[in-house]
């Protein structure tokens, strides 16, 4: 296993942080979807409930989906060697 250079690195650091704002913004655009109707009428509270919950849970594969999409393409790339 042979040392991974600072270019490599950066890459590495760049990416990680391109994949958690990205995903932070997808994850937030779906909490949106869901909850926003609750922001938008005036719903009871017995349905704003379930909808901020869902939008969290929804949110939160959303996050998790798009960081791990956004690495493991990252890794199949050729030119990092499989790394």
């Amino acid at each position: 296993m042979e040392r991974r250079t600072q270019a490599d690195r950066d890459a590495i650091t760049i990416e990680i942080g391109y994949a958690v704002v990205s995903a932070c913004f997808a994850a937030a655009l779906a909490f949106g979807a869901v909850y926003g109707p609750a922001l938008a009428f005036s719903l009871p509270p017995s349905v704003r409930r379930p909808l901020a919950v869902a939008g969290v849970i929804l949110a939160a594969v959303v996050f998790l989906l798009r960081v791990t999409h956004v690495l493991l393409g990252f890794a199949r790339r050729p030119e990092n060697d499989g790394r």
